[in-house]
């Protein structure tokens, strides 16, 4: 009788499709690694800077709404 593997049937599948693929040739230069976090770094306080108070308010209130549902008054 065949004993029965212990790895997920999902996994194995997996590994199989990763020595096919042989996905080890597609390494990524790090240069362009280290620009691109360079560049996300920077995003996010550059954008709030440009931004005026009152439209930093406005997306606020978006995302709760898309959060939530409600927005919720600050009276």
């Amino acid at each position: 009788m065949q004993k029965r593997s212990r790895k997920d049937v999902n996994a194995i599948a997996a590994n199989i499709v990763n020595k096919a693929t042989d996905e080890s040739r597609s390494v990524k230069n790090p240069a362009a690694v280290a620009l691109g976090r360079l560049g996300g770094l920077k995003g996010g306080k550059a954008r709030a800077e440009k931004l005026s108070s009152e439209r930093r308010v406005d997306i606020a209130k978006k995302a709760a709404q898309a959060r939530w549902g409600k927005i919720k008054s600050s009276a």
